[in-house]
């Protein structure tokens, strides 16, 4: 068989695929006869309201000297790790904002960090495609800095996010721009599975964030610039379990909902998406039409204790708090008092849903706390 014979059959091949995915999604649209906030208002559900003195900012935290990436609460104890521009891990103490730990990296292009379940070690990982360990118990060396515990390498490209996985500090799940999620073991330093790559149903462009199942911790999802969402079992490498379509640009943030049978997703495309796994349906779209017709891109996501609200953080500085059951938002922090001045990054809610903590490109970080009539949401 000749090379053009080749090229036209895989033509025709990529056409009929391509014919049959946009069969699937009619077939799709044909189902979902109604999506959680049309039930919701059927229902006679009223919105979330929020008063003035109902989440406000508390503290800003101040010591990075560039843009924030990432941050991550530790299960317990109140604490905050956050990775900057300026190639250092801050540990936070939340409640008195004091540094407990400012840790200067061996490569300078941080994108992600994490707390690890005990809250003793931290990751981190970036372009340098390592993900490093630090153990907050080292000795520092004689210059202050605190050594690198373990360096998991293997990765072909940037790290983009890392987790580790709940109830231990042993494994860990990070994805890469070399389109693939790696599951490691932390006390030998080796990569133990890889979810995509070379397997025909991996992602096909850079996977941006993956989020662990808190009630099953073998599953987790992944999102991608391939602008689906995978879930995975970390069982079966070989294959995704499901791939979720629905997105129109890079899939850059997700999220579990806490009782695990969902998940949200936030993408460039300016929406916020809920999907069930289960079913493989999406529930629920959650977007806000702008006057001036620029949709800002979702940055980050995450769902209250309860999963009525979904927070959002946005590229123009906004971050939405969604009611999940009405697709509402029902408030922005930022348009509130001693908000943020540059892009939200990245947010986190603390394991007891009591404060929710933000970082920007502003190289601050902020913690908004519940007052008034309600503690939790």
């Amino acid at each position: 068989m000749s090379v053009a014979e080749l090229k036209e059959r895989h033509l025709a091949a990529t056409q009929t695929v391509s014919a049959l995915r946009d069969q699937l999604k009619q077939k799709r649209l044909l189902l979902l006869d109604t999506d959680v906030a049309g039930y919701s208002r059927s229902q006679g559900r009223t919105p979330v309201s929020f008063g003035p003195t109902d989440l406000v900012c508390c503290r800003t935290l101040q010591g990075h000297n560039g843009k924030v990436y990432s941050l991550d609460w530790t299960p317990e104890k109140n604490r905050i790790v956050s990775a900057s521009q300026d190639g250092r891990l801050i540990v936070w103490n939340a409640l008195t904002s004091q540094k407990t730990h400012a840790i200067k990296l061996p490569c300078a292009w941080v994108m992600t960090c994490a707390f690890s379940p005990t809250g003793q070690s931290v990751a981190c990982g970036g372009l340098d495609s390592v993900c490093s360990i630090f153990n907050l118990n080292s000795p520092t060396d004689r210059d202050g800095n605190l050594p690198v515990s373990k360096m998991l390498s293997g990765h072909k490209g940037y790290v983009s996010s890392c987790q580790y996985v709940p109830d231990e500090d042993a494994h860990l799940i990070t994805s890469s721009g070399d389109q693939t999620c790696g599951l490691w073991d932390i006390t030998t330093g080796l990569r133990t599975s890889v979810f995509g790559g070379e397997f025909q149903s991996g992602h096909t462009a850079d996977v941006l964030s993956v989020s662990i199942n808190g009630s099953n911790s073998r599953m987790f999802v992944s999102g991608s610039c391939d602008s689906t969402a995978r879930l995975w079992d970390t069982r079966v490498a070989s294959r995704a379990v499901r791939t979720f379509h629905g997105h129109e640009g890079d899939v850059n943030a997700v999220k579990f909902f806490p009782d695990g049978n969902r998940f949200g997703t936030g993408s460039d495309d300016g929406t916020c998406r809920l999907f069930d796994i289960r079913t493989g349906h999406q529930l629920q779209v959650y977007y806000q039409q702008h006057g001036d017709n620029e949709v800002p891109p979702v940055t980050s996501i995450a769902f209250s204790i309860s999963g009525r609200l979904l927070f959002a953080g946005y590229s123009n500085g906004d971050c939405y708090v969604w009611d999940t059951l009405l697709g509402q938002v029902v408030l922005n922090l930022g348009t509130l008092q001693n908000s943020h001045e540059g892009r939200i990054s990245c947010l986190g809610l603390s394991a007891d849903g009591s404060a929710l903590c933000t970082g920007s490109w502003d190289s601050n970080l902020k913690i908004w706390a519940f007052g008034g009539h309600r503690k939790v949401i």
